[in-house]
């Protein structure tokens, strides 16, 4: 059975998505510990990112940087905090999130629900910060 993130991969689930290449994707959480909170997701379904080749950890991690890097242009953050956590949804996903302080990485509070229109605000910030920086594999929804 599919993960729910292959569901919103393959858009049988409604995403917002900031980025879209052969191996990943990356959209916006749902429940954001911040404005701003993306996943970086593999598209095959892998558990434990101690289970992905290293080729596919080095091109996750070269990701979660280039969408670091416009999360850090659009939003201003002190840092940007990244995270595996995995216990969620049985899909490897890295989450990037717009820190201020580490409390910002408290999953305890992280937002109930999001309007959907602030989600893509947040969206369209990151993808406008990767087209300046020159990256083409930003994603519309």
């Amino acid at each position: 059975m599919a993960t729910l993130f292959t569901r919103i991969i393959d858009r049988e689930l409604p995403g917002t998505f900031v980025w879209r290449d052969e191996q990943c994707v990356a959209f916006m959480s749902i429940n954001p510990l911040q404005r701003g909170h993306t996943l970086v997701v593999p598209i095959e379904e892998i558990d434990h990112w101690i289970d992905a080749s290293p080729q596919l950890n080095a091109h996750l991690f070269d990701v979660a940087q280039k969408i670091s890097s416009a999360i850090s242009a659009a939003f201003g953050p002190e840092k940007v905090g990244l995270m595996i956590a995995g216990l969620e949804v049985p899909h490897l996903h890295i989450h990037l999130v717009p820190i201020f302080g580490v409390h910002d990485l408290d999953f305890a509070n992280a937002a109930k629900s999001v309007d959907p229109t602030d989600l893509e605000s947040a969206a369209g910030a990151i993808r406008v910060a990767l087209h300046a920086a020159g990256h083409s594999a930003s994603a519309s929804q």
